[in-house]
């Protein structure tokens, strides 16, 4: 009973870090592209100018720090979004190996619904 107690202990942790993993990605795109989203000052722009006072020259600066931090946050990810997918796809490979039949279609739906979730996220 302990044994199958700290499987399942295991499981939901690595699959937490999974799900973080994704949150972190997604929103820290989702901040870094307000701006050029939205076609005029994205939330970061708009909280620090009200935060700190920016000039519209700063504004515009700001921006373009923001565009280009998450242009290059954009070439790291490609680069690493092989071995992402292939520790993730591990992961859900452990967690369906512990899992009993009826558990296991379950997952597939869950796991179904993350899939198509993050694809949307990502359209926008």
């Amino acid at each position: 009973m302990n044994r199958k107690a700290i499987v399942l202990v295991l499981g939901v942790f690595i699959l937490g870090m999974i799900v973080g993993g994704l949150g972190l990605y997604l929103a820290e795109g989702r901040v870094l592209r307000g701006s050029a989203q939205r076609g005029g000052p994205g939330r970061v722009v708009q909280q620090l100018t009200t935060d700190l006072g920016l000039g519209a020259e700063q504004q515009k600066q700001l921006e373009t720090i923001l565009e280009e931090t998450r242009s290059r946050y954009e070439k790291l990810y490609e680069t690493i979004q092989p071995e992402r997918q292939k520790i993730r796809e591990e992961g859900r490979d452990r967690i369906r190996a512990i899992l009993s039949p009826e558990q296991r279609a379950k997952f597939e739906e869950f796991v179904r619904r993350i899939d198509e979730r993050n694809k949307a996220k990502k359209s926008y």
